[in-house]
């Protein structure tokens, strides 16, 4: 008979396994304080917008109430991410402390 070829089945989580004595709390501090940047950056961009949905329900009184729900949203949004980026401080902190424990 033929040699068959071994199939290789790709799937959509490829998850290495990783020993968990061997963390590299350095890497991980890098990684939460670059989320911690975008969740800042995302607070910063929906409060702006907010801001603008704001002078907009003012200027165009027509279509006021459509805009004060974008500004809510957009509200809503940005203390969401700030949420987020107080989190990630948090966890980059905890990455830091066991880093010098080391």
């Amino acid at each position: 008979m033929a040699q068959e070829k071994e199939k290789h089945h790709f799937h959509l989580f490829q998850h290495k396994e990783e020993d968990s004595s061997e963390v590299d709390y350095e890497k991980e501090e890098k990684e939460h304080k670059h989320k911690e940047h975008l969740g800042e950056f995302g607070a910063l961009a929906a409060g702006a917008f907010a801001l603008h949905e704001k002078h907009k329900a003012k200027k165009d009184p027509e279509h006021a109430h459509h805009h004060k729900l974008e500004e809510e949203i957009a509200a809503t949004v940005a203390v969401g991410a700030a949420g987020f980026a107080f989190h990630e401080h948090h966890e980059k902190k905890d990455a830091h402390k066991h880093q010098n424990c080391e």
